[in-house]
């Protein structure tokens, strides 16, 4: 593998898949005595990432959960 002048390698698609790294995903480099180890962030993934983001967005609607379900359903 070679780096580019921007510091970037590129991960072969196999240890991608088999490593569970996706587009977006964290990584970090630790120092070893055999040189660095690449590790993804542990906890990382898509759905986290969209719990994060949408965690608390829905207070403050003014509605039930119940309410809410029974409007998504066409409930009336």
């Amino acid at each position: 593998m070679r780096v580019t002048t921007k510091g970037q390698v590129t991960i072969p698609i196999e240890l991608r898949h088999q490593y569970g790294i996706e587009p977006g995903s964290e990584v970090e480099f630790i120092p070893s005595e055999d040189g660095l180890v690449l590790r993804r962030t542990a906890g990382d993934s898509p759905g986290r990432r969209l719990v994060e983001r949408l965690r608390g967005r829905g207070t403050g609607i003014g509605m039930t959960t119940d309410e809410i379900m029974a409007l998504t359903r066409g409930e009336d």
